[in-house]
């Protein structure tokens, strides 16, 4: 059965890939989704450390975050029309073109975004351009351009302003490693953006445990801006119910713009959720979950079978304490 993870080339196969970054992280989530002490978490806990460029060794429980709920789903606000930029405006090395490109703001504008997310039908197609799509992006192993995007991403807030979730079988380190916002047509309209710092649990380091098939990425700023301020962030949503209505997105290999499905969520078991959606191949691994009601990202593609060995149903790790305690530790190792 050929799985979706054995289709990622150059960016890491992880499954038993003991060089496989470890840390962890949490912040602040609205509504009954906390990332609370308090709360109990189906999968047991795993302590993660970083194994990145820029990562430091965890902090204690004093460094979680405090952001608002109001605030963490907020998108900039809309600016006038920018110049597009090139797929790669910094060179792919981070240098001196990294600091001056002039990077556009996503904007708020996007006419019948909403009618279409909510249509919760099960079916497939391209996912409009919009506020929400374009924090959903593209991880190249190199050079950002047409036909050479592995897996599936999407901005997370948080008060750094800088990270990225995808699934952990997606990623082993950062060599070349570079994220996409709103990709589309072998374009990259919001910048092409370096990962500075991987952060996987233990558990996945050393047993490839599907249950925690999930990785946060740091990313470098792009022409002194964080990615967060240029396209927003979605909330990370831990606890969620395993039936939750959500918008599953992803980049298939073959494809140069994302997809979007919106259905009903199962669970398969108490670590694992489920989601009928065809046409969901290799590429969109540790495409973002989007809770319906309130935006929050509940899962990636990933998990089980690496997301699943049919392309007309996906799985992901359930979210719990494991990925609220990666995304609190993820926080402290920028301080």
């Amino acid at each position: 059965m050929d799985r979706r993870g054995e289709k990622r080339r150059r960016v890491r196969r992880p499954v038993a890939v003991t060089s496989l970054l470890a840390l962890g992280l949490a912040g602040a989530i609205a509504g009954v989704n906390t990332l609370a002490p308090q709360i109990a978490a189906a999968r047991r806990p795993a302590d993660a450390s970083a194994v990145s460029a820029g990562a430091t060794g965890p902090a204690d429980a004093s460094d979680s975050p405090s952001a608002s709920a109001a605030t963490s789903a907020a998108a900039p606000a809309a600016t006038a029309a920018s110049p597009e930029v090139s797929a790669d405006p910094s060179g792919g090395d981070g240098g001196p073109a990294a600091r001056s490109v002039t990077v556009p703001t996503a904007g708020s504008g996007h006419q019948g975004e909403k009618a279409t997310l909510y249509r919760g039908d099960g079916s497939t197609d391209t996912a409009p351009a919009g506020t929400e799509t374009d924090r959903v992006g593209a991880l190249f192993g190199g050079a950002v351009k047409a036909g050479n995007h592995d897996c599936t991403a999407s901005v997370i807030h948080s008060d750094t302003k800088d990270l990225v979730l995808t699934a952990a079988h997606c990623v082993s380190d950062t060599a070349g490693l570079r994220f996409a916002p709103g990709y589309r047509d072998g374009k990259a309209p919001y910048g092409s953006w370096q990962v500075s710092a991987v952060f996987t649990t233990d558990g996945w380091r050393e047993d490839g445990d599907v249950d925690e098939d999930f990785a946060i990425l740091r990313i470098a700023p792009l022409g002194g801006r964080s990615i967060e301020d240029v396209v927003g962030g979605n909330p990370l949503g831990l606890d969620a119910t395993g039936t939750a209505k959500v918008r599953l997105y992803g980049y298939p290999d073959g494809s140069e713009a994302p997809i979007l499905c919106t259905n009903d969520t199962t669970r398969k078991n108490s670590t694992q959720r489920r989601i009928d959606c065809p046409s969901f191949p290799g590429g969109t691994s540790g495409g973002p979950w989007i809770d319906t009601s309130d935006g929050q990202v509940i899962g990636v593609i990933g998990g089980y079978q690496q997301g699943g060995d049919t392309d007309d149903t996906s799985y992901s790790a359930t979210f719990g304490k494991t990925v609220g305690d990666l995304y609190r530790k993820a926080l402290a190792a920028a301080g």
